[in-house]
Order: structure tokens, then sequence, then C-alpha cells
């Protein structure tokens, strides 16, 4: 695993290439999973396989049409989903990750771990004050 000590990393007082590198490479992928429900429709896909368009609005609760559409065109032209229009009446469209796609699953599951650690610090917190 790669980390950049940005203290140790200043070549003549800018960072170096390396570090600048990495930086880049998060700042990609946060374009990539920037918006609200990108991350969400991934973990969905990840945790439930493929998924009709009207299934992944129910699990994503409070995700308008026009919204979830917009994020599901952004991931399937970044090739983290493929979308499938199957040949039936009335025409049903189905999602699932590809194996790129499935790729993000580690940092999803991290993500995951860090939130519900993040809350119970949160909420011990709170009640150490109450």
């Amino acid at each position: 695993m790669y980390f950049c000590n940005m203290g140790t990393k200043l070549v003549d007082g800018s960072i170096s290439v390396d570090c600048w590198e990495r930086l880049r490479a998060i700042n990609d992928t946060k374009d990539i999973l920037s918006g609200k429900w990108k991350v969400m429709i991934i973990a969905c896909l990840a945790s439930f396989g493929k998924k009709r368009y009207m299934e992944l609005q129910r699990l994503l609760a409070g995700i308008g049409t026009k919204m979830l559409s917009k994020e599901l065109q952004e991931l399937e032209i970044n090739g983290l989903i493929t979308r499938t229009v199957m040949n039936t009446k009335p025409i049903t469209v189905e999602y699932e990750l590809t194996n790129y796609g499935h790729s993000l699953k580690p940092i999803i599951d991290e993500m995951a771990l860090w939130g519900k650690s993040h809350r119970g610090k949160i909420i011990d917190e709170i009640a150490k004050k109450e």
C-alpha cells in the first residue's frame, strides 16, 4: 500500500511528482464518484446484484427519476455499470456492475466500516455530553 507522507515529500518547497500523481488519482476517483447517489448506486448493485430501474429507485429512497437516470448514465459512461434493455413488454432495463465496477467493492466496504465507526463515535460523544 502506498502512502504519500506530504510532510517529508516536499522538493524545493513543492510536492514531489509521486505525491502529485497520488493526489491527482484521488481527485480523479472523487470526480467519477461525486454526486449524492453514485456511491449508493454502486453499493446497492454490489450488495444485491443486477437490478431493474424501478427496483433501484425503491432501494434508493428519496432519489428522483431524473437524478437516477443521470447518475446511471454517468456510471455507464465511466464503465462501472452495464445497462441491458430486455426484450419484454413493457420494455424493462437492468443494471449491473461491470468487472471494473466490482473493483470498487473494497472501497465501498471500507467506507461502510468507517461510517459505522464514525456514527458510533459521534453517538458516544453526544451521550457523554448529556
